[in-house]
């Protein structure tokens, strides 16, 4: 057996671990959680109260200062971590049942669910290590930073646009109900058809929603030399919250991350893994 033939088999091997499967279901969950944490954040947005910042890390920070909140946020950590191994095994050797152009297209989809993964894995730890740190704090230091180097804003307005395209993709993903293609729906019957159905569409068109507003104001960043509104998630919130109607719209859109929560649920089930 050649050295590629024995990494392939036992990334194989991997792919195809029990403890993986386990660990990768346990992240939906703790995954559903973030955003269920993080919906409610939105809503405290809509109505005007002070929160933490409007994003996954602050839904991290929040869910730490509970009773073993830290406890959980290292359950959440290791769960998502095991998506990100899952996914990377995906990426490699995965989505065998595709072939051709579609097959690469789902390698690549992959690559990118890694990334998101590892990243929420990286800020639970980090939260567990330095509760108080701010994501949207860094991301306004970082792109400050960028903003002084030369080319620097032409790179920030292509990371918003990357942003704006990723929201585009989810509502679009959302919207055409793609998301069932990897669930075992042989498996369910008619009425958790329907639910995951509409949770996953409400959920990946909300979190496209905000993905969007926050890619367009990182390029107004870059084009209007503004760090103070590249903060994420947490600046498109408020951006949101303060237009007209703004609040109802914010609390539609917590609603749909709420429902997203909801469909991670499902996926803790039903995904196929």
């Amino acid at each position: 057996m050649s050295a590629t033939q024995t990494v392939h088999a036992g990334a194989d091997r991997a792919a195809h671990s029990k403890a993986l499967e386990v660990l990768a279901r346990v992240g939906f969950v703790g995954y559903g959680l973030v955003h269920l944490l993080f919906a409610w954040l939105a809503l405290q947005i809509a109505f005007g109260r002070p929160s933490d910042d409007g994003d996954q890390s602050g839904a991290l920070r929040t869910l730490a200062a509970q009773p073993l909140g830290r406890f959980l946020v290292g359950a959440i950590g290791i769960g998502l971590l095991a998506m990100a191994i899952w996914q990377a095994l995906e990426a490699a050797i995965g989505h065998r049942e595709y072939r051709g152009r579609e097959r690469m297209v789902e390698r690549l989809t992959s690559v990118g669910r890694t990334v998101v993964y590892f990243y929420f894995a990286w800020t639970a730890f980090q939260v567990l290590r330095h509760a108080n740190s701010s994501s949207a704090d860094k991301q306004q230091a970082l792109t400050e930073k960028l903003m002084e180097s030369g080319g620097g804003r032409a790179l920030v307005g292509l990371i918003g646009l990357g942003l704006a395209a990723l929201g585009v993709g989810l509502v679009w993903y959302g919207a055409v109900k793609k998301f069932e293609r990897h669930l075992r729906t042989g498996q369910m019957d008619h009425r958790m058809r329907v639910l995951a159905r509409r949770l996953g569409v409400a959920g990946y068109v909300a979190k496209g929603v905000a993905y969007g507003i926050a890619g367009v104001l990182v390029v107004t960043a870059a084009l209007n030399y503004d760090p103070d509104r590249a903060r994420g998630l947490d600046a498109a919130l408020h951006t949101l919250r303060e237009q007209s109607y703004g609040g109802f719209l914010l609390t539609l859109v917590a609603l749909g991350i709420a429902a997203f929560a909801g469909f991670c649920v499902v996926q803790a089930r039903y995904r196929k893994v």
